[in-house]
């Protein structure tokens, strides 16, 4: 039987500005993108690494791009059967566009609220955020970048007191939510309502790291990610099977999870 894998994060954009908005990426990072960020480079890499669904979704810097974002996202997810989309949102909105845009989202069939603090610059458990949070109304789980050495936005700390705040809204911290800051995951104890991808993380932390903080949490809080275009499919794909977890464990976080917690249909 065909192993499922389930991509929970996957940044896409219009052929148009694909190669351009790929680069904006790595210069942020300092790191050299392998592809466009194009939706055929999504499939063509996915397809060599056996992933068989995708999560996409992309980042609004200002808050006039959210509707033309959520509609490029609505519009790929309706053609391509494998696609389920995130939709983003921007502290700068109204808190009544925010939820008209929040159930525009659910109407078209999107499943989640994509977010990256430092990128659109404002803090987890700031004003900007309870704003988008309440506006959501729990309605769809939020995927928030988390973690980063060089700003503080996005700090561990700050997504805990969110998720105190909001206990009924889940919220996903991509990266282990602690990009290269992963010793500051223990923060995240004793919280049902944050979970956890495994994007752009098994590259930093060392088998014994990634396993430890998986088994410390559950292999029930986990979703498998690429952070497409940032690395080659196979290359995560092949990360996460050294981490020798069981084939439940296996099962779980490439698909299960994404299933039974975020409503992903496959």
């Amino acid at each position: 039987m065909k192993r499922e894998i389930i991509d929970v994060h996957a940044h896409i954009y219009p052929d148009a500005i694909a190669e351009k908005a790929s680069r904006a990426i790595g210069e942020f990072y300092d790191f050299d993108m392998p592809f466009s960020g194009s939706v055929s480079s999504l499939i063509f890499d996915g397809e060599r690494a056996g992933i068989t669904h995708y999560v996409v979704h992309s980042v609004a810097t200002t808050a006039h791009q959210v509707g033309s974002i959520n509609n490029f996202i609505s519009t790929v997810c309706a053609r391509e059967k494998r696609f389920t989309g995130y939709c983003t949102l921007h502290p700068d909105m109204t808190e009544e566009r925010l939820y008209d845009e929040v159930s525009s989202a659910i109407k078209s069939g999107l499943k989640g609220i994509k977010l990256h603090p430092d990128f659109q610059r404002f803090n987890i458990d700031g004003a900007g955020a309870y704003k988008i949070y309440r506006a959501a109304a729990d309605r769809l789980p939020i995927l928030l970048h988390t973690g980063d050495d060089r700003y503080d936005y996005s700090a561990p700390r700050r997504l805990v007191k969110a998720a105190k705040d909001f206990p009924h809204t889940t919220f996903i911290g991509a990266h282990f939510g602690a990009y290269r800051v992963y010793e500051e995951m223990p923060v995240y104890l004793g919280l049902d309502n944050v979970y956890f991808d495994t994007s752009s993380a098994l590259y930093y932390l060392s088998v014994p790291e990634a396993k430890g903080y998986i088994r410390l949490f559950g292999a029930e809080r986990f979703f498998f990610g690429t952070d497409f275009p940032m690395w080659k499919a196979k290359d995560e794909v092949e990360r996460f099977l050294a981490l020798g977890l069981t084939s439940r464990e296996n099962e779980l976080i490439f698909s299960a999870n994404a299933k039974s917690v975020l409503g992903i249909v496959t």
